[in-house]
């Protein structure tokens, strides 16, 4: 345990603490995942850029609210879109904080503020197909509590969140036959199909109209305001005021809910990019690249990205697992502890060992360097210590009785004998990291997974594919790679 801690405190010093304010002259823009906050995050972005106090560094994409609000506490990114009625009642716990003064007066102590709302309210809302509300006479939600059979999909922080499924179905006195976790972008093909009948839905999503679904009312005023906001760093907005200033003239008051469902309408049914729904709403384009150009450049540096966090992290399982095995088969039983305690971490999740890193290490790179040694680190140490155990006693005994130190019968007979159980450990562990490297784009990691996170957001198979589909052939690349390095690797006699 002695060198995974000393790992992780090496990790931190290569790549400094992620959670840590920004250089001089860049402004770390976040936002969640899903369509409506990658928007307002790019026309944050762009609003910068043009002002030209500072430059951009984009982080869309981070996840739920946990994630994302734990980021700009911990100094990981300056600004992220939020919600008057999620600061109160999730972030703040306190549901008696209902105006943009009282939110940003109890945010000060954080060293945080907000803007005025921007003048939409996205709030929470349960929709029904059109056929559905018409054939059961829906018009409410109180109206579901006399069709117990029907069966719901909503998205994980709609069934956890007070102010969600929880609190409603106590509100309402609510039950229904069938509930389950689902993202939310997928949630529409399901009740599109027929899969299931109602969804938690915002009420500026731009998928309403297309899909013919129905709002069901309010009729007891449980949801609270959503109105959105600016949620950004005090010392940013002190360092950078006239970006602070165009950003709040820009935005405060100038999307109603139309405006803001026609936004996610582009980028959900139209298929035009994020960034160009943001450039409309600016009056201009985007002074990039054509898209297609764009893609192949965004391709290369999360190729880039993406290798980084594989080599690095396998690297450092090497480096750390050879050792551990050959003493988890030199110690008997000190071995089994430590086999156990490895063989615990990876029964952990790969997104929950992500999500673990975030006090520790913030967001970004530094974090998923070290989540992802972690999980690269069993079948390293596994290979080793099966490799060594399965050597046969007498070959031992005859290095033994040639008079070889127990470090050159390591070296010299012990680790070539054992080569070909390390070199699958370590094939094993490579073909798996590329895999799991995809989900460190949910804490800023970057990558591939980038790609598939926005995907999944806008519900573009496109966007999905151009990620997963280069990380298949990355990961067949590695595997074809460690069979070439097995000629150098493993002795010529022992090759079959």
């Amino acid at each position: 345990m002695r060198m995974l801690i000393g790992a992780a405190i090496a990790m931190l010093l290569l790549n400094g603490p992620a959670a840590s304010a920004a250089p001089d002259g860049i402004i770390r823009v976040g936002s969640k995942s899903f369509t409506e906050s990658y928007i307002l995050a790019e026309i944050a972005a762009q609003v910068i850029e043009r002002v030209g106090e500072a430059r951009v560094d984009r982080r869309p994409g981070l996840g739920g609210t946990g994630i994302t609000y734990r980021a700009i506490a911990s100094e990981a990114i300056d600004l992220y879109p939020e919600y008057t009625g999620t600061l109160g009642r999730i972030i703040l716990k306190d549901p008696a904080l209902r105006t943009p003064e009282a939110i940003r007066a109890r945010l000060r102590a954080a060293g945080l503020t907000i803007s005025d709302p921007l003048g939409f309210n996205n709030t929470y809302a349960l929709a029904v197909r059109a056929d559905t509300a018409e054939r059961l006479g829906l018009r409410s939600i109180g109206d579901l509590a006399r069709h117990p059979e029907l069966s719901a999909a909503f998205s994980s922080g709609f069934l956890e969140r007070e102010d969600g499924w929880p609190g409603l179905t106590r509100h309402y006195g609510l039950s229904l036959a069938k509930v389950r976790v689902m993202e939310h972008a997928l949630t529409y093909r399901a009740m599109a199909s027929g899969e299931v009948d109602v969804m938690d839905v915002f009420s500026t999503d731009g998928q309403l109209e297309r899909l013919r679904l129905r709002i069901l009312q309010d009729d007891r005023r449980f949801f609270p305001d959503y109105s959105a906001v600016l949620l950004a760093r005090r010392d940013m907005a002190e360092r950078y005021p006239r970006t602070w200033a165009r950003l709040r003239e820009v935005l405060e008051g100038s999307l109603d809910d139309a405006r803001m469902a026609k936004l996610n309408a582009m980028a959900d049914l139209d298929g035009k990019s994020v960034a160009e729904v943001a450039a409309t709403f600016l009056g201009g384009t985007r002074p990039d690249s054509p898209r297609r150009a764009g893609i192949v450049a965004e391709l290369y540096t999360l190729t880039l990205d993406h290798l980084v966090l594989v080599l690095i992290s396998l690297a450092a399982a090497i480096v750390l697992g050879i050792p551990l095995g050959i003493v988890a088969a030199r110690f008997r039983r000190t071995g089994q502890v430590e086999l156990g305690t490895i063989g615990m971490l990876q029964t952990v999740p790969a997104l929950a060992l992500l999500v673990f890193m975030i006090p520790l290490f913030g967001i970004g790179k530094g974090p998923a360097l070290v989540a992802l040694s972690l999980y690269a680190l069993l079948p390293v140490v596994r290979s080793t210590y099966a490799g060594l155990m399965g050597i046969d006693g007498n070959l031992l005994d005859i290095a033994f009785v040639l008079g070889l130190g127990r470090l050159k019968r390591l070296v010299r007979i012990e680790l070539p004998l054992a080569s070909i159980s390390i070199m699958s450990g370590i094939k094993t562990a490579a073909v798996m990291t590329v895999g799991t490297a995809t989900l460190a784009a949910f804490i800023g990691g970057g990558g591939y997974g980038t790609l598939i996170v926005r995907g999944l957001a806008l519900d573009d198979t496109a966007t999905i594919l151009a990620g997963a589909g280069p990380a298949a052939a990355m990961a067949v690349a590695f595997h074809v790679a460690f069979e070439l390095l097995d000629r150098l690797a493993v002795p010529r006699g022992l090759r079959r």
